[in-house]
């Protein structure tokens, strides 16, 4: 639509009044309207101005025409198909996120015991040093490598709190394609929903190598070892420091040792994405075992951290990216550069969280119980693990072997279903999952076993 401006208002286009009557043919049907003032001495309207006419020209038409409808999230968007099933015996095992027994979400005790901590305290909501919280950022670090390890306690780590592993990651991407341009990333084939997205955005290339083997359910190690072997020197490998996301499938401690072999000789450097430490097994140490055997070697490594899933912290955003450097003047350097990418993209990180974490490691009280919950958690996932394994078992009368449900780690376990086959879990039997075949156990209880192995067996044997 045009219309005429007010005379008050700043003109955007002047039409002289003799082609006034040309213009309107030009407009093409577009209304126009003429400004009017009133005169002081008379209660009439009259044209304030003939020679000149100020005209203002809107369009309905939109700058954003060319933006796109972006697809649903495949795993945020699980949660949503979720909710609008109004059928009794639905299950979400989309998301990634601890649930009780009765299927309800869990804040741990001694987080609770942290924020009432906090509040007996005091403490402000100032902001936070780029890097973050200084009392957090040790006991990650501490956490991660041990308090003893010779990294350290020679100043060879940068330590950066980010916005949990999401932000961690995104934030040592940026690093990659600021200082080692043109180097890629090995991601393993699969791999969490967000890391390519996260390396896409971020500039740096990415390829694959194999991981999981369809035919056993289990890992392709040889594959794996020969992609990583191909690799162009100087590039970047990632790997999950245990319970892979969204297999469950680990290597061993001596498969880990080839692997570090094999990164070591090729001049590569490891990038371990931890974000289920001390959830995965029930044991911090063991959990942080593949990470410390690279570090214990002198190697150079990149480790992101979360706590959303070890301390049930999934929106506070708490995490942090480690450095493993050669000398503590590299990590001086390298620390002051991602403290200098952080800051136009998101300034400084959040407080909360990191008090909660910096409160519950450091106290050895709390540290102490917070181990027991994790326990309680790892153990609740393991027993449902069980359970599913000995339904489908007894339910299964083709005698196919279901041990690769015994085998994987975790709150995740890798059915093999394909994407039709995951399509009948959820139009038939409401079971919300990803389309690759990914279930996540901490969000099944034990009496729901049996509903999903019948589930998980109709659409393996009835679907292809």
């Amino acid at each position: 639509m045009a219309t005429f401006a007010a005379a008050s208002a700043k003109p955007m286009a002047v039409i002289d009044s003799s082609q006034l009557n040309l213009s309107q043919k030009k407009l093409d049907g577009l209304r126009i309207g003429y400004a009017f003032a009133k005169r002081k001495d008379s209660s009439s309207l009259k044209v304030k101005s003939v020679s000149r006419i100020n005209m203002t020209i809107a369009t309905d038409v939109s700058r954003f025409e060319g933006v796109t409808m972006a697809p649903p999230d495949p795993i945020l968007g699980v949660s949503e198909a979720f909710k609008a099933d109004t059928n009794d015996l639905k299950l979400n095992l989309g998301v990634g996120a601890y649930r009780t027994e009765e299927l309800q979400p869990y804040v741990l005790n001694v987080v609770k015991k942290a924020e009432n901590l906090m509040l007996e305290k005091g403490d402000n909501k100032e902001y936070l040093p780029i890097e973050g919280l200084a009392a957090f950022n040790k006991a990650t670090v501490e956490l991660l490598l041990g308090a003893d390890n010779n990294a350290t306690k020679q100043g060879r780590v940068a330590t950066v709190q980010g916005l949990s592993g999401t932000g961690s990651l995104r934030l040592a991407a940026a690093f990659i394609q600021r200082y080692f341009p043109g180097a890629q990333v090995l991601i393993s084939s699969p791999t969490w929903g967000n890391h390519k997205n996260i390396f896409n955005d971020a500039g740096v290339p990415w390829s694959e190598y194999r991981y999981y083997d369809p035919k056993t359910v289990g890992l392709d190690f040889e594959g794996m070892i020969a992609d990583i072997k191909a690799a162009p020197s100087g590039s970047f490998v990632l790997l999950h420091g245990c319970a892979h996301n969204p297999t469950g499938i680990d290597p061993t401690p001596e498969q880990w040792e080839k692997i570090a072999d094999v990164i070591q000789e090729k001049n590569l450097t490891a990038f371990f994405d931890v974000a289920y430490q001390g959830f995965a097994s029930g044991s911090l140490d063991q959990d942080a075992s593949s990470v410390r055997l690279f570090v214990a070697r002198g190697m150079e490594v990149f480790v992101a951290q979360s706590y959303s899933k070890n301390l049930g912290l999934y929106a506070e955003r708490i995490g942090a990216i480690n450095v493993v450097c050669s000398s503590s003047d590299a990590a001086t350097r390298v620390k002051s550069q991602l403290k200098r990418l952080a800051r136009p993209m998101y300034s400084n990180p959040p407080v909360h969280g990191a008090r909660i974490v910096a409160n519950v490691v450091g106290d050895p009280t709390l540290f102490n119980e917070w181990k027991s919950e994790m326990e309680l958690m790892s153990g609740r996932i393991k027993g449902v693990r069980q359970r599913l394994y000995d339904n489908l078992s007894a339910k299964d009368k083709s005698a196919k072997d279901w041990s690769f449900v015994l085998r994987q780690i975790g709150m995740f376990s890798f059915t093999g279903l394909n994407k039709a086959q995951s399509d009948n879990m959820t139009n038939k039997w409401h079971v919300y999952m990803t389309k690759d075949g990914r279930i996540s156990l901490a969000g099944l209880s034990l009496s729901k076993c049996e509903y999903l192995a019948d589930a998980i067996i109709d659409s393996y044997y009835n679907v292809s």
